[in-house]
């Protein structure tokens, strides 16, 4: 996800368990004239495995060349044909391309040609309800050689809105032979537990659910493998993780990035919590990593006069 799987973020998910983390994604153009701020986006260290790494881009040749430069330090890549956002469908980039399954299709055989790497797809439902053509999609990819596909069961008009549509993930499934990976509305485990169950798919991505609650990641993990629902983060488990989030952005891109990076973590984190209403003004406000730790103490001082009043 663009602006949360940055290098800090995929560090964490892969301490909760996470069987595959995947950048943001990543302009294969951008790449080819080397945009500035790719080196930060593309950092992986050797510990930090199964990655992928995720492109996106409409020329076939720039895809396969690009994805040839930095993949080595992944063990798959990933090509992302689901993006919604105007500025990339205008480009004939992300999910535009469910609606030329042909260049498609150029795209991902190039590149399955190319690389000795595996080769992913993520994509969509469809464009939109009157384009409904994830199965024949998934086909194609098929045909083109790619080793798996991830498919969101909304379409592109839907953006991230309304219901995602879990029966196209079980058409894809029966449609392939490759592996399916499940994607939409995953925000608890037994919603993980339930998609696969309700489409045979072979794993699941988890997107959105995870802002601001890593947990989710290792909470899943366990409820799949056990059928144990563990409990959720204490407050001083969301303080603890707070910090340790920070102080990996800070390594990694300088604490005045990082700070204001960490404004909308902040947010998802403590989202629900009683009193962190309060809070929403001095996180646009955080400047630095002690005003930060200032922050979370007076969080936590209150969380245990809430707890002890809650008690009595």
């Amino acid at each position: 996800m663009a602006g949360v799987t940055d290098y800090a973020y995929r560090r964490i998910l892969l301490s909760m368990g996470a069987g595959l983390v995947t950048t943001e994604m990543v302009s294969a153009k951008a790449i080819l004239y080397k945009n500035r701020g790719n080196d930060i986006i593309l950092k992986n260290d050797e510990d930090m495995h199964p990655s992928a790494v995720q492109l996106f881009g409409s020329d076939p040749m720039i895809m396969a060349s690009q994805a040839e430069k930095v993949c080595e330090d992944y063990d798959i890549v990933d090509v992302n044909m689901g993006c919604p956002v105007p500025k990339i469908v205008g480009n004939h980039e992300g999910s535009a391309l469910m609606k030329d399954p042909e260049l498609a299709f150029r795209i991902l055989e190039t590149m399955c040609r190319v690389l000795k790497k595996p080769v992913t797809v993520k994509f969509r439902k469809g464009f939109d309800e009157k384009h409904i053509n994830a199965v024949e999609f998934a086909r194609m990819a098929e045909e083109a050689g790619v080793s798996a596909i991830t498919i969101h069961a909304r379409t592109r008009e839907q953006m991230y809105g309304g219901k995602a549509d879990w029966s196209i993930i079980r058409a894809v499934k029966e449609a392939v032979r490759i592996p399916v990976i499940g994607n939409g509305d995953i925000f608890a485990p037994e919603d993980a537990a339930r998609m696969m169950e309700e489409t045979g798919c072979d794993g699941v991505a988890i997107g959105r659910g995870l802002k601001g609650d890593p947990w989710l990641m290792k909470r899943t993990v366990h409820y799949l493998e056990t059928g144990e629902l563990l409990p959720k983060p204490s407050m001083e488990e969301r303080i603890d993780m707070i910090l340790k989030h920070a102080e990996l952005m800070t390594s990694h891109k300088g604490e005045h990035t990082a700070m204001l990076e960490m404004r909308k973590h902040l947010a998802w984190y403590t989202s629900g919590i009683r009193n962190s209403a309060r809070l929403r003004g001095e996180i646009n406000e955080l400047s630095d990593m002690e005003e930060l730790k200032t922050m979370l103490l007076r969080l936590s001082e209150a969380s245990e006069v809430t707890e002890a009043v809650d008690s009595k």
